[in-house]
């Protein structure tokens, strides 16, 4: 056995299956997911799963992004990262560590594992070796490397060990992507590409140690038509998920429509409802209604008289589609934010425990404003970790659930299936539900489509805002959005162009803006200016602009950890979840931080590697906040990266001003007309209409 060029044991000739075999094999597989039904769990079945995610630390996730120069990838799937692991026993670390070395990988993977398979550890990785792979950082060539250390001439391509391990990571790849499943050819390519000799064969073990399940979905609209099926059968696809994924969905599908379905309207009493006496009802009522009493049920009479009490139309249709429908969905760009606040503002006044959650901490704080809330006690908004933490909120029912009539969900396109999962299962039966966001931005750093999956389901009452976002930012934003790049009239410089030859220009003039021109032509202090790029590595990446911005304007040599006082960074307390701070000092306890609300924090030493300088931040980091100056870095090598929700979001960081530039060439302009989105494969939307088809029966 010789090794191959990814790391994977070589095939003989005589082990290979021919290209008819294999699709006769695959043909066979699809078959028998068809006579299983296609689907994993039964609809509406309660299978035993791990719990989904909570957000965790001061604000709500913010994607973070993979090196590279090309697109920034989304946090890896948060139930791994929002898993604590225990402190191993010595005596398993130990030989874990010698299992590790044995086989020639790092022992510092030791306590990994352990967390990972417990004190069974050793026996687990001598028994299986390419358990290894689902250890933090290794790859499949690794994971054979190892395999060959232990086993010798027993690790053959074609292990079945080898199979349940490698089906599993392909999966998890893509959940890294913002995949939910993935097409079975698809799986089945990638296993090709990993040298597995038979992967249908593969794909079957993987399905049978249940750690994948399968699916059959039928295709509507332009993929049945593509699939060129004219046979009276409706044309279908056999999908792939992980179990743990496979379940967010199904339980996301169950609980929105059980939501739909025990919700009852309230009546006007005798018909006759004060509706002006219930319009002008003031916190004090709402406050009331926090506490445990009987629950406010606002009658048509009352929701009208609020309805037209709204400062815009849009604030008026989103009153009055609320007013009947527990689930309504609201889209709109910045401006339309007032829509959400106003709605929360009229429901508190009918004295119902209304609540609005927010992405990140300067999304609650500008909501509130607009609502009229405040932020302290009594603050009728809050960010969605604190919500589901309950650090800030209602708080929470004897039963468990959130204590609250209505809730509205800001930045709803940023919620990945684990974490909206969680936020449904956290709330009771008949709760009114609003989720509101901005369809053109990003989608969530994590798997899924969420929000964009229920928009095109149709399942419940959309509201879009007639609301425009104004000003040079704002015409520009709406252009993209559309999938037009046209110049816009900036007569006070809100928009600037600049092109540069390379990304060595790119980075010059990027520092020349931040450090200098913004400040002093527009009056925008330093610290209110971001630079944003596509990812980290790279000649125009983070980390090079994050180096010439400290070398131009926090010169030092890093006393602490790499980092002196006055350095701007972002601190990561939890995967996923992204802070901006400014480095106060530094001593024995740690690096003490300064975020922008006035708190303070001190990151112990061993926790520090993960901070990272923050002059400049990849879009996906940047997701749910905006700076008054904005600077947007577009180097040669961008072009993978680019599209129009990627472009759009970017644009939309600037509030005051915003500056591209520019050595991408003709790529940005490609991008925004004819690359809508990077494809995402999800099930959310085929299962909302199956369990809507059988439950009207």
């Amino acid at each position: 056995m010789t090794d191959t060029g990814n790391g994977a044991p070589e095939v003989t000739d005589g082990a290979q299956l021919t290209p008819e075999e294999k699709a006769a094999k695959f043909a066979e597989l699809a078959q028998r997911v068809r006579s299983m039904g296609g689907q994993g769990p039964e609809p509406g079945a309660s299978a035993p799963r791990e719990p989904v995610r909570q957000p965790s630390g001061p604000q709500a996730p913010v994607a973070d992004a993979t090196g590279g120069g090309g697109p920034a990838a989304p946090a890896a799937p948060a139930a791994a990262a929002a898993a604590v692991p225990h402190r191993p026993h010595g005596d398993a670390l130990r030989a874990t560590a010698e299992v590790l070395t044995a086989g020639g990988a790092p022992p510092e993977l030791a306590a990994a594992a352990v967390a990972e398979f417990g004190e069974e550890a050793p026996q687990r990785l001598r028994e299986d070796p390419w358990a290894v792979l689902g250890l933090p950082g290794v790859r499949p060539e690794h994971a054979d490397g190892f395999a060959r250390e232990l086993l010798g001439p027993e690790a053959g391509p074609g292990d079945e060990r080898r199979a349940r391990a490698l089906v599993p990571w392909l999966l998890e790849q893509a959940a890294l992507r913002g995949h939910s499943a993935l097409e079975l050819a698809e799986v089945a390519a990638g296993l090709d590409r990993l040298r597995m000799p038979d992967p249908a064969a593969a794909i079957q073990a993987a399905v049978q140690d249940g750690r994948v399940l399968p699916f059959q979905e039928e295709l509507t609209g332009a993929e049945a038509h593509a699939a060129g099926d004219e046979e009276d059968e409706a044309p279908t696809r056999t999908l792939l998920a992980l179990e743990g994924l496979a379940m967010a969905e199904d339980s996301l599908a169950e609980k929105l429509l059980q939501l739909m379905a025990t919700f009852v309207p309230g009546e006007d009493a005798d018909g006759t409802e004060d509706a002006d006496e219930a319009t002008d009802a003031d916190a004090t009522g709402a406050d009331a209604a926090d506490a445990e009493q009987t629950p406010v049920a606002p009658g048509p009479a009352a929701w009208a008289a609020a309805a037209e009490s709204a400062p815009s139309s849009s604030a008026t249709a989103l009153i009055k589609a609320v007013a009947e429908h527990a689930l309504v969905l609201h889209t709109g760009g910045e401006a339309a934010r007032a829509e959400p606040a106003a709605l929360v503002t009229a429901a508190r006044g009918l004295g119902l425990r209304a609540w609005a959650a927010t992405w990140t901490d300067q999304g609650r704080n500008s909501l509130a404003a607009l609502a009229g809330t405040g932020t302290g006690a009594g603050a009728a908004v809050v960010t969605l970790a604190e919500l589901l933490s309950g650090t800030a909120g209602p708080g929470r029912a004897p039963d468990g659930s959130l204590a609250l009539d209505l809730l509205v969900v800001l930045d709803a396109p940023l919620l990945d299936v684990e974490l909206a999962a969680t936020v449904l299962e956290s709330l009771a039966d008949g709760t009114r539900l609003v989720l509101s966001g901005d369809p053109g931005q990003l989608w969530s750093a994590g798997p899924g489509r969420f929000f964009a999956d229920l928009l095109a389901a149709k399942v419940c009452p959309a509201v879009a805002s007639r609301t425009p976002d104004f000003g040079p930012i704002g015409e520009l934003v709406s252009g993209v959005g559309i999938g037009e790049l046209q110049p816009v009239e900036a007569p006070d410089k809100e928009v600037v162009i600049l092109t540069a030859k390379d990304a060595g220009e790119a980075v010059h003039r990027a520092i020349q803006l931040l450090s200098d021109s913004i400040p002093r032509a527009l009056g925008i202090p330093v610290e209110q200016v971001v630079l944003l790029t596509p990812g980290h590595g790279g000649p125009a990446g983070t980390r090079a602009l994050n180096a010439a911005a400290k070398a131009r304007l926090n010169p030092g040599p890093g006393r602490f950890g790499g980092f002196d006082p006055g350095d701007r960074v972002v601190d990561s307390p939890a995967p996923g979840v992204t802070r901006p701070a400014r480095v106060l000092d530094g001593d024995a306890t740690g690096l003490h931080l300064e975020y922008p609300d006035g708190s303070r924090r001190t990151v112990p030493p061993a926790e520090a590697a993960r901070l990272r300088h923050g002059w400049a931040l990849t879009v996906h980091q940047a997701l749910g906040r905006r700076w008054p100056g904005a600077v947007v870095v577009l180097p040669e090598d961008a072009a993978p990266a680019l599209t129009r929700q990627w472009v759009y979001t970017a644009f939309g960081r600037g509030e005051r001003h915003l500056s591209v530039v520019h050595a991408a060439g003709p790529a940005l302009a490609q991008a925004v007309a004819g690359r809508p989105a990077q494809p995402r494969t999800t099930r959310l939307r085929a299962v909302l209409a199956e369990n809507a088809a059988a439950s009207a029966y």
